[in-house]
């Protein structure tokens, strides 16, 4: 373990982290009636602190190991969400408490969406837009745009980058050197942006709501600059454009950077997780569809369109809300936070199991039934034509393993700090999910919880963000060892 390099590159990733409140800094001096202060003070903070990290041990250079990687991406995120609070901390017309604005924090970064604000209409765009812009880059992840700019200062970044993409993937390296595939997949998440802003603008936003909330469409992470979100605007055409970015946004990126650079749809047909996964989210559309029809909750147009609306921004673990949700049957909304448990497909902004490890699992359930009837038979299992090692398999049901033991023990933490099952269920979704939103006691928001309560959530969404395995392996003895 090299803790100088680590040091390093943490206190320049935080003094960069600085630069982004610069921009809600000019906002709230040029807003009347606003305090520029906070943000000066955070800014300021923040940058000292990355200086005094990197300073003493700006000369120190060795090759990073994975174990450095890990250290790295956790401790960054970590220290990240705390000093990301200090704008929250700071400002005039929220008055969060330390743990609620580290929440906050955390839930922007992590891409969940979950918050503890209420009154979002009545917010100095200043603190609106430094919360978007927490999604934005925490949805893409600090480390992939930081793998393409570390090398430029003398810091190699492949450890950084299969540090924030455990588990099984593919496309990982999409041209021969790691900085830029960094660029490439910053420049489809960016052009990305730009045509989800183009959009809500055309269909009706003003210009300040348009890339608040293509910053939180298309990382798929759901917080609005609004308190009833989505359903703010009454307007089909705005439920279309974010129906349609947010499934976008769910595919993996190397895709879309393979099709944009062959000009061809190809990829996509070709792949098999991403065949897999449309298909679990039809079948859940179609449910919730004929559900709402049969059960008249809405006429044939509205069931349609909130039916795939409300289903796609919940198992892509996106969050936003329609306004419509709260007279559905319950089963609804448990059926589509049963499939945000497996979110969107590897390498996209999408928290969950990942369509992928589903998949392997599905098939490999499959396989087994096929076993138990031909017992002598040799049947590999086969994902796009290619056989799949011992390995995977075995690493992808230790994943799950420890997924479920991590549900269930976060659920217990909170059924112990008073919550009711139904509210620390939902809960606990909610943040390990990565998905924002839930129901019972957090249906609107999550700013009643106790601060012990809020702690535990705070680390479920470290813990998913992070796809619980870069996280938990900080906590085992071997790690450590010399």
């Amino acid at each position: 373990m090299h803790f100088s390099v680590s040091f390093r590159i943490l206190g320049l990733l935080l003094m960069m982290f600085s630069s982004i409140q610069l921009v809600p800094l000019l906002m709230a001096a040029l807003e009347p009636g606003t305090s520029a202060k906070g943000f000066a003070y955070a800014i300021t903070i923040t940058f000292l602190s990355g200086l005094l990290m990197w300073y003493p041990v700006r000369k120190a250079s060795h090759d990073l190991r994975i174990r450095d990687g890990f250290l790295i991406t956790s401790l960054f995120w970590t220290v990240l969400g705390l000093f990301g609070a200090l704008p929250f901390m700071f400002a005039d017309t929220l008055q969060l408490s330390p743990v609620s604005a580290i929440f906050e924090s955390i839930s922007g970064l992590t891409a969940t969406g979950a918050t503890v604000i209420i009154g979002l209409d009545e917010l100095p765009k200043s603190v609106l837009f430094y919360r978007q812009s927490l999604q934005w880059l925490g949805g893409i992840g600090i480390i992939v745009v930081a793998v393409a700019i570390l090398p430029m200062l003398g810091v190699g970044g492949m450890q950084l980058y299969k540090a924030e993409t455990p588990g099984p993937s593919k496309n990982s390296k999409l041209t021969p050197r790691i900085k830029e595939t960094a660029k490439a997949l910053f420049a489809v998440y960016l052009l990305l942006t730009i045509a989800c802003a183009l959009s809500y603008y055309a269909v009706g936003m003003s210009g300040f709501d348009a890339i608040a909330h293509a910053f939180s469409t298309v990382s798929l992470a759901g917080f609005s600059t609004h308190d009833d979100s989505l359903g703010y605007f009454n307007s089909d055409a705005v439920l279309l454009v974010a129906t349609v970015f947010m499934l976008i946004s769910s595919v993996n990126f190397g895709l879309h950077f393979l099709a944009w650079r062959r000009r061809s749809l190809g990829a996509y047909r070709k792949d098999s997780e991403t065949r897999f996964y449309f298909t679990a989210v039809l079948i859940c559309m179609i449910i919730t569809i004929y559900c709402l029809i049969a059960w008249e909750i809405h006429g044939y147009r509205d069931s349609v369109l909130h039916g795939i609306f409300q289903v796609l921004s919940i198992i892509t673990t996106t969050g936003y809300s329609s306004g419509n949700v709260s007279g559905w049957p319950i089963a609804l909304p448990i059926m589509a936070i049963f499939f945000s448990c497996m979110g969107g497909c590897v390498g996209s902004t999408s928290g969950g199991i990942k369509a992928m490890r589903v998949m392997l699992i599905f098939k490999q359930g499959m396989r087994e039934l096929k076993q138990l009837v031909h017992p002598q038979a040799v049947m590999p299992l086969k994902v796009g034509g290619r056989r799949v090692e011992a390995t995977v398999v075995s690493a992808v049901w230790s994943f799950f393993a420890v997924y479920t033991s991590a549900y269930i023990i976060l659920l217990v933490l909170l059924v112990l700090t008073g919550l009711d099952f139904a509210t620390a269920f939902s809960a606990v979704a909610a943040t390990l999910n990565n998905l924002g939103i839930g129901f019972a006691d957090v249906a609107h928001g999550f700013g009643a919880l106790s601060e012990p309560t809020k702690a535990i959530l705070c680390f479920a969404m470290l813990l998913g963000r992070l796809e619980i395995f870069t996280l938990l392996v900080l906590f085992t003895p071997a790690f450590w060892r010399i």
